[in-house]
């Protein structure tokens, strides 16, 4: 198995590496980027880096195609965006452990407790499960959505944290299939997979979740990470 980290700010993407190289479940861990400048910068820190093309449209397709330039073959290969500079180790193991134990899934994923000021964020995808531990879908706005048209405290609404895991054959179909209606609308590489039948397992954790979705989150980011003594 193997990583391609895809992402942002040179210092969160290092932190991100660091956490990613912690999980038991990964063989290789590389950084596929198609930006020169991230390539030297996370050479600098020691990662490995597979460059990828600028026609990649999503994380997905950037990850198929580090996977086709790398020598050594994989059955399962995770993708961790550079915005979970917080992410656990024990996460990427579950996500991976998941996929596995599911032979009628493709890829795998997960969800933590979304937090009621971050309902209508779009930013903040949210997601449905059903009670096998399948998802049904995923948005941008607020999911199930009640007649009331407001948060209903009682509800556990779920939030999509940025992390997926594929099945190496699946991930080569994936750049294959045409887009979907659903994925355009919503801009949710995800869906495409939902909308041509094929089973996605998710995994809820107890995750303070901190991505960053924009500017200003990378100061959110920084500031809770110096108030943790996180270098």
């Amino acid at each position: 198995m193997f990583l391609a980290l895809t992402g942002i700010s040179f210092a969160l993407k290092q932190r991100t590496w660091e956490r990613s190289k912690l999980a038991t479940t990964l063989d290789h861990v590389v950084v596929a980027t198609d930006d020169e400048k991230i390539a030297e910068c996370c050479r600098g820190f020691g990662a490995d880096v597979v460059m990828t093309s600028e026609s990649c449209r999503n994380g997905t397709e950037r990850c198929n195609e580090a996977l086709q330039n790398l020598e050594k073959k994989y059955d399962i290969v995770v993708n961790i965006q550079g915005d979970e500079p917080l992410i656990e180790p024990e996460i990427i193991d579950g996500v991976v452990k998941a996929l596995q134990a599911a032979p009628d899934a493709v890829f795998s994923t997960a969800v933590t407790s979304l937090k009621p000021e971050d309902a209508f964020d779009p930013n903040r995808v949210k997601c449905v499960v059903d009670n096998r531990g399948y998802a049904i879908y995923f948005s941008r706005g607020l999911i199930p959505y009640n007649k009331s048209g407001k948060v209903n405290p009682k509800f556990p609404y779920l939030l999509h944290l940025g992390i997926q895991s594929y099945d190496s054959e699946f991930l080569k179909i994936y750049p294959q299939l045409p887009p979907t209606p659903l994925q355009l609308e919503e801009d949710l590489e995800q869906l495409k997979v939902l909308e041509n039948g094929y089973k996605m397992k998710v995994i809820k954790v107890d995750h303070d979740a901190h991505g960053v979705d924009t500017p200003e989150d990378v100061a959110k980011i920084e500031s809770l990470m110096l108030e943790r003594n996180l270098s």
